[in-house]
């Protein structure tokens, strides 16, 4: 029951970080700190996947695929993943911030210079251990930026329009967005590893859970 409970979550909370608005020019200086703190925490967690060797994330399969179909380097492929990410958020009324900003910036420049510092074990359990912890780390990352609500990244706003419009718990919306796109990306050429596949029905309850024990053991605004 109380795994049950933690996984069958609907909704961001509010915490005492928590901005009132997301689209603000003048946010609360306490959501903008929790905000790149929870950026940073969620780009530490997917350059400890990198690092690993076994496997990178959905998206990241996904822009390999595309890579391989439209012949153009991975960056642009994730570039233009992302425009088409953007434009889904019109029908689900998702409304972007400075976080949706930052969420491009923070993490990207996370990955750039934690990457050449980040251990490659030797053993495949410590290269799966290290997985494991990426996950956890990017998914509490991702429940302590959103509860700032500043604005999702691109696949968060996605995800929480997604929840809004369907009422299914954040847990199953997330897997199911990481499946979807990891077996589309597959499809495509993109080279799928055990890495992936933990990622990919991991981060959905690591979100789900972060999100449920900051609200539980955090005082609210």
């Amino acid at each position: 029951m109380f795994k049950l409970k933690i996984l069958s979550a609907k909704v961001i909370p509010i915490l005492f970080w928590s901005s009132p608005k997301a689209l603000t020019l003048k946010p609360k200086f306490i959501s903008v700190i929790f905000l790149i703190i929870g950026l940073v925490l969620f780009g530490l967690g997917e350059a400890l996947l990198i690092s690993a060797g076994i496997g990178v994330s959905p998206w990241t399969v996904f822009g390999q695929g595309i890579s391989n179909v439209l012949n153009v380097s991975i960056g642009f492929a994730t570039f233009i993943i992302s425009l088409f990410v953007l434009l889904c958020w019109i029908p689900l009324r998702q409304i972007p911030g400075i976080g949706t900003v930052l969420n491009v910036i923070i993490i990207a420049s996370v990955l750039d210079y934690s990457l050449p510092y980040l251990p490659s074990p030797e053993t495949y359990i410590l290269r799966l251990t290290q997985v494991v912890l990426g996950v956890v780390i990017t998914g509490f990352g991702g429940g302590v930026y959103l509860i700032a609500n500043l604005g999702p990244g691109p696949r968060d706003g996605l995800m929480t329009g997604l929840q809004r419009i369907s009422d299914f718990p954040i847990a199953w919306v997330r897997s199911g967005i990481e499946l979807t796109v990891v077996l589309i990306g597959w499809i495509l050429g993109g080279i799928v590893g055990i890495g992936t596949l933990v990622f990919a029905f991991g981060i959905g309850p690591s979100v789900a859970i972060s999100i449920y024990l900051l609200a539980k053991y955090i005082n609210k605004s």
